[in-house]
């Protein structure tokens, strides 16, 4: 092995014309090795790219027997001297491709077996096989990229923000657990045995101590973790921007978001957005979309067809009303060119939404054709289709539910439609969405907070929420939303301590109860907290966007499945009944024939 005090004098991406000439030593993994008639060629890889290397007539002799002896991934050392590549093989797809290295001198650093996959740039290689050996993975030019880019990205945010006089602090990984909307991972306590440590869902109450500690601009990239059902889009850990401000209101904090997201476009993409950003109510954006987290790309209202509706005779629309449902639908203009193959996609989605299928039709200059049309006949079915704003050559998709799935499914169908029309303008749309209501009810009646605990109501709904309502309350809550993807989530906070234990009774928690389970944070509301409201972005899904990855996984050096296990470490995984008895851990679990199985420490 090299005893020299430079492995390199130079990256291999980063040779030009400029180096023609001179002496270089580079390091990096061998790739492509090629025998043209006795010229041997080989591709020298490191992070800044490609370079070729060459032994021929004017190289040493042993060179080319040891550039031809090298395997695919092998990690070598070579001297020798940069040259121009002769003409007509110059590669303009390549930086490094005016030159080659000719080669002195080949150095094994380390040899590497038969690889699992090929590392090529443009790979067909199942997912799963890509994460169980991510080091691999990681060596393709197109995760590089997605890798760099992420780095750029986190530089940029700290950049702006400390420009603006933030504070960037790291709270705490170990806790107590918390209601914040998921599961809380759990940490047994090795030295207080009985008690757990909760991993941060978020550092939602440090960053609130922060403001009442008066460290009034606050930042943190932090890791953060929910024990939640996954999705495509999701991780058991991810990566937030995570800000609080005091003495703010929602305008300072939208300025404040508005001019991070816009020096990272810049900086990282090299592109200008527009501020400030759209501002859309709650309300609206449910009227008019059937989402809380709208793709604003898309031309395409929902119209409420409950009067019109109730009119045609439908008896799945009679019934839907009678039951307090919604009737909703939107036109598709030029949606009657679809194929009805096409059509059946758009009713897969609303079925996979959970709704029972969507009525359409397409309208002609002889009238309508398709499942709907049968009840769409005289006056009221002019009426329906007026209310529509329908014209020949468009196509009418319908939804007839309750509320909680017609919301759902209006949403998916008004998708899928556009994406099959081509209706989904380029532009990136990026939206505020506001004026949340501080409640959600669930499918059980049960009410709990739409954000989380320590969002603040809107003042004048102070006393309704004193008096035990919930419904129609409303919070000082906000939503930044990009191309139909909420980016992150922030409000205005409760300050008050009478005000926060006021929430924490609605949503069930008593005094008592919240005196334990919140009491570093009750505590320090009796000491003077000031006004304050912060904002959180979910990095790696904004990344995703940005970079145009084709998952979030991809942005993710060591991701996890979407089964929250990792192929690479093959965690989750079983620990020794060693470290059970020390953590005082005894294991119930039910064994193959679903009978519970102990294993005490």
């Amino acid at each position: 092995m090299s005893t020299s005090a430079s492995w390199r004098t130079h990256r291999c991406g980063d040779l030009r014309a400029e180096h023609i000439g001179e002496k270089v030593q580079l390091c990096g993994w061998a790739a492509n090795r090629r025998d043209h008639g006795g010229v041997f060629f080989v591709d020298l890889r490191d992070r800044a790219g490609l370079v070729q290397l060459i032994a021929d007539e004017d190289a040493p002799a042993e060179a080319g027997p040891a550039l031809d002896a090298l395997h695919a991934e092998d990690v070598i050392q070579i001297t020798g001297t940069v040259r121009p590549r002769i003409a007509g093989q110059k590669n303009e797809d390549r930086d490094t491709g005016e030159v080659e290295v000719l080669v002195e001198t080949v150095q094994v650093l380390s040899h590497a077996q038969r690889l699992p996959f090929e590392v090529l740039d443009e790979l067909d290689a199942p997912e799963q096989l890509r994460m169980k050996h991510r080091y691999l993975d990681l060596r393709r030019a197109p995760m590089k990229r997605l890798m760099e880019l992420r780095s750029r990205a986190n530089h940029s945010i700290r950049t702006t923000l400390q420009g603006r006089d933030f504070i960037e602090v790291e709270t705490p990984m170990m806790t107590r657990s918390t209601p914040e909307g998921a599961r809380d991972y759990l940490v047994p306590s090795r030295v207080k045995p009985g008690s757990w440590y909760a991993l941060p869902q978020s550092p939602q109450v440090f960053k609130q101590l922060c403001m009442v500690g008066g460290l009034d601009r606050y930042f943190q990239i932090a890791r953060c973790m929910r024990d939640e059902d996954l999705r495509a889009d999701r991780q058991p850990e991810f990566t937030q921007l995570d800000l609080e401000m005091s003495f703010v209101t929602e305008e300072d904090v939208y300025a404040l978001v508005e001019a991070v997201v816009v020096a990272l476009y810049r900086d990282v993409l090299g592109r200008e957005l527009s501020a400030p950003f759209e501002r859309m109510p709650y309300a609206e954006a449910i009227q008019k979309y059937a989402s809380d987290k709208p793709d604003l790309r898309i031309p395409i209202e929902i119209v409420d067809l409950a009067g019109p509706g109730g009119q045609l005779g439908f008896m799945v629309f009679d019934g839907v009303l009678e039951k307090g449902g919604w009737v909703r639908g939107f036109r598709v203009p030029g949606g009657a060119s679809l194929s009805r193959k096409q059509i059946d996609q758009i009713e897969q989605a609303a079925k996979d939404a959970g709704a029972g299928g969507a009525a359409w039709c397409k309208v002609t200059e002889d009238g309508a054709t398709g499942p709907l049309s049968r009840f769409l006949e005289g006056d009221a079915g002019a009426a329906f289709l007026a209310a529509l704003e329908a014209q020949p050559g468009d196509l009418v998709v319908t939804i007839a539910d309750l509320p909680r799935r017609a919301l759902v499914a209006l949403d998916a169908v008004r998708r899928k439609a556009a994406e099959l029309a081509e209706m989904v303008g380029e532009a990136d749309r990026l939206v505020w969405i506001t004026e949340f209501p501080l409640f959600e009810e669930s499918d059980e009646g049960e009410w709990h907070p739409a954000h989380h605990p320590f969002t603040s109501p809107v003042l004048e709904d102070v006393e309704a929420l004193a008096a035990g309502q919930k419904d129609g309350v409303r919070s000082r809550a906000y939503d930044l939303v990009l191309n139909g993807v909420e980016l992150g989530s922030g409000s205005i906070r409760i300050h008050d301590r009478d005000l926060q234990q006021t929430l924490f009774s609605a949503i069930g928690i008593p005094p008592e109860e919240a005196e334990v389970r919140f009491t570093h944070l009750m505590e320090a509301f009796r000491y003077g907290a000031p006004p304050h409201g912060g904002f959180a972005i979910g990095l790696d899904r904004l990344y995703a966007l940005m970079f145009g990855a084709a998952s979030i996984r991809d942005v993710i050096a060591f991701p996890k499945t979407a089964s929250g296990s990792c192929p690479l470490t093959e965690a989750p995984a079983p620990v020794d009944s060693e470290q059970l008895a020390e953590l005082g851990l005894a294991l119930d679990l039910p064994d193959t024939d679903g009978n519970a199985s102990t294993d005490a420490p």
